[in-house]
């Protein structure tokens, strides 16, 4: 195989001619893949290219069908995901694994405590947690519980547990998906120590930007198969993302061909129960209008839109549709009411993982397929081949589970879902968060058709080219208030980020 690699390192691990096959589906059909130690490799393509289901192969949780794994020069098989970790493979996996009532060092150590005769020796864990969290400059005490801590916090145990087993080879899946740009910053300093260590990093992102600043190599999948592997140096995004979809993206993001029509929402002096929340938020949406939220982590964005949509309590402000006042006390009145929302963690409040898509599809608006007292079943498959059809969704049927598919086309049922309810207000919160760039502009497409058919938009977004290149206004929060409301084609980056830190 034509596999070019940076000349940093021995080779830790070598996957040849993988293949893998599920009822109805053909996940990787002749996949390659090779690390080197002291280099970060990027292994990259499409949600539901069988990036997942390769790490998968390697890590035990499948086992292959045919192919070699190679890892410290002889043959791996491992059964599980514990004999991976015992041989000095870890994963960082995007959807985080924490027992969050438990402390901090009890989820480093969980399932192999350091012993003092037959009982948990806490001093050696204490010591042992300071001593890998002072090495990685974490600044967190051993002894806080889980559920006190930020995502950002909790992505770092999971780093400094992979450091803890001395891994040979690290696998970050979207490790920077929640994190802010400092926090970013941090993680990449991790990434170059565990690099310097001797490790070989596999690195699974779509933020392009980071591949060019942080990897050695890249390898590309797409529809299960390998499509090449080259070195970061001898290749650009464009080359990358031709090789990704198949195709080239002449274009990030679609051209604008919505009209602004008459307010349809405003949003009066609006604040949240449960402080530290929102204070005061005030804004107007129009018809046919794409209003991004923009501001840094921690700045209460997310609680604007479940404010609106009944999930948090609201303690004033006034919310008024079409010129009369709604109350929007829960989730089914506001949905009565023309709203609908897609929720940023999709695994946990978005989706019902065990189920099929058919469930996953019709879910919000099941009351329209009763029909003296049954469900009208052929409306019901009418419906969500629409959703599976229209969201391009990669599936084998109607009947396959859910959380079988990847991350993008779960948001893909999730947003065909919240369209079925005909809804005039969406509210999209970190909708791309995970999804390729070709997943990517199909939803930036969808939005701009929305908008273009009269439809009202609301999108929270940490990435600012995507808020620069989908909306039309970007209401800026800083510290759960409104730090101001620019318009996008007379902003910049600069100016978002001076009102994000407005009150901070």
């Amino acid at each position: 195989m034509s596999t070019p690699q940076p000349s940093t390192g021995e080779i830790l691990l070598t996957m040849t001619d993988i293949h893998k096959a599920f009822p109805g589906v053909k996940a990787l059909d002749g996949v390659n893949l090779q690390v080197r130690a002291h280099s970060v490799h990027a292994l990259m393509g499409e949600n539901g290219a069988g990036k997942s289901t390769l790490l998968k192969c390697l890590f035990g949780i499948y086992a292959k069908d045919s192919g070699s794994i190679q890892f410290l020069g002889k043959e791996a098989n491992f059964t599980n995901a514990k004999e991976a970790l015992e041989n000095g493979i870890s994963m960082v996996h995007q959807e985080l694994n924490l027992v969050k009532q438990l402390s901090v060092m009890d989820n480093l150590w969980l399932g192999r405590y350091p012993t003092k005769g037959i009982f948990v020796n806490h001093k050696k864990m204490y010591d042992d947690t300071k001593a890998i969290f002072d090495e990685l400059d974490i600044k967190l005490d051993p002894n806080e519980k889980v559920a006190n801590l930020t995502v950002s916090e909790m992505q770092m145990i999971e780093i400094a547990k992979a450091f803890s087993y001395n891994a040979k080879i690290v696998i970050m899946d979207e490790p920077t998906s929640s994190l802010s740009e400092k926090e970013v910053a941090h993680l990449f300093t991790i990434v170059r120590k565990l690099k310097e260590r001797g490790c070989g990093i596999i690195y699974i992102s779509h933020k392009m930007e980071e591949i060019f600043q942080l990897c050695d190599a890249i390898t590309i999948m797409r529809d299960g198969k390998w499509i090449d592997t080259v070195n970061s140096v001898d290749t650009n995004m464009d080359d990358l993302v031709a090789k990704m979809v198949g195709r080239s993206l002449t274009q990030r993001y679609p051209t604008k061909e919505n009209e602004i029509g008459e307010v349809i929402l405003q949003v009066k002096n609006l604040s949240a129960k449960n402080q530290p929340s929102i204070q005061d938020v005030s804004f107007e949406l129009r018809k046919g209008e794409v209003l991004g939220i923009g501001g840094l982590v921690g700045a209460k964005r997310t609680d604007i839109v479940e404010t609106l949509f009944g999930i948090r309590e609201r303690a004033g402000g006034e919310i008024i549709v079409n010129g009369k006042t709604v109350q929007n006390a829960t989730p089914v009145e506001a949905i009565k009411n023309g709203f609908a929302l897609v929720t940023e963690e999709r695994r946990s409040t978005g989706i019902f993982a065990g189920l099929d898509i058919n469930f996953n599809s019709l879910i919000s608006n099941i009351k329209k397929y009763e029909k003296a007292f049954l469900l009208n079943n052929s409306e019901m498959e009418k419906d969500t081949q629409w959703v599976i059809d229209s969201m391009r969704v990669k599936t084998p049927n109607q009947a396959t589970r859910i959380g079988s598919l990847s991350g993008g086309n779960q948001q893909k049922v999730i947003l065909g879902r919240w369209l079925l309810t005909h809804p005039d207000i969406l509210m999209l919160d970190e909708p791309t968060r995970g999804i390729d760039i070709g997943a990517k502009f199909e939803i930036y497409q969808l939005i701009a058709d929305l908008a273009k058919r009269g439809k009202s938009v609301i999108m929270i977004s940490s990435e600012m080219p995507e808020l620069l290149g989908v909306s039309d206004r970007i209401l800026v929060m800083s510290a759960g208030k409104v730090a101001g409301i620019v318009e996008t084609a007379k902003t910049s980056q600069e100016e978002i980020l001076q009102l994000s830190a407005k009150y901070l």
